[in-house]
């Protein structure tokens, strides 16, 4: 049985604190490898690293 979850209040940088909601897209096995490479190497986990990327890219396309 299908169910939603309410959406948690946004953090300063918009981007929530909700769990249980996917995103779903297709990457490439190399690309996989080197995103959750990196985000091992700098200590924080793929979901955060996207977070962070996605903050990043709307500071940088707003100006």
């Amino acid at each position: 049985m299908a169910h939603s979850t309410a959406a948690a209040p946004a953090d300063e940088d918009g981007t929530g604190t909700e769990k249980g909601t996917s995103l779903n897209f297709k990457v490439g096995p190399d690309f996989k490898k080197e995103f959750k490479g990196f985000a091992v190497a700098q200590g924080i986990s793929m979901t955060d690293l996207l977070k962070e990327g996605f903050a990043l890219s709307k500071q940088k396309r707003r100006r």
